[in-house]
């Protein structure tokens, strides 16, 4: 079994609902996103992939169309709060939002990104780490051997 990882960096902006901090305002990251995949790599001569788990490009193709499209340069924010009114307000302005079914934290970020990434893999390869920096020294890690 061999995991290989490519690295993305994506800028979101999210409100938190009803935070207790100074980051109850709304503010922005720039996002640094690891993405670890595990296979076996294919051991086929005829196969244009052989000795790849899988093409670096491919996960490229993966992120970019799930996550780095969808979110870079977005407000992401609760719209199951209160502040679906405010990202209601910011979309009539022009601004690039997205309404998630969760607090938009570091934490539930890694959540929906396993979810996205492993919707778009083959049988053959496995999501199997993901590590999301919100600054240089913060961040959450997701393992897929600690899901139920």
């Amino acid at each position: 079994m061999i995991r290989i990882t490519k690295i993305f960096t994506f800028e979101t902006a999210h409100v938190l609902y009803n935070y207790d901090g100074k980051c109850k305002n709304m503010h922005g990251h720039s996002y640094k996103l690891f993405v670890t995949v595990k296979g076996t790599p294919i051991n086929d001569l005829d196969h244009p992939k052989n000795g790849m788990v899988l093409d670096f490009g491919d996960i490229k193709k993966i992120v970019k169309s799930e996550i780095l499209n969808v979110w870079d340069h977005a407000v992401m924010l609760n719209g199951i709060s209160p502040h679906k009114q405010f990202g209601e307000n910011l979309e009539q302005q022009g601004h690039k939002v997205i309404y998630c079914d969760y607090q938009p934290t570091c934490e539930n970020m890694l959540y929906d990104i396993a979810a996205k990434i492993k919707s778009q893999l083959s049988a053959k390869v496995s999501l199997a780490y993901l590590k999301l920096h919100e600054t240089e020294n913060s961040y959450g890690e997701w393992f897929a051997e600690d899901q139920v």
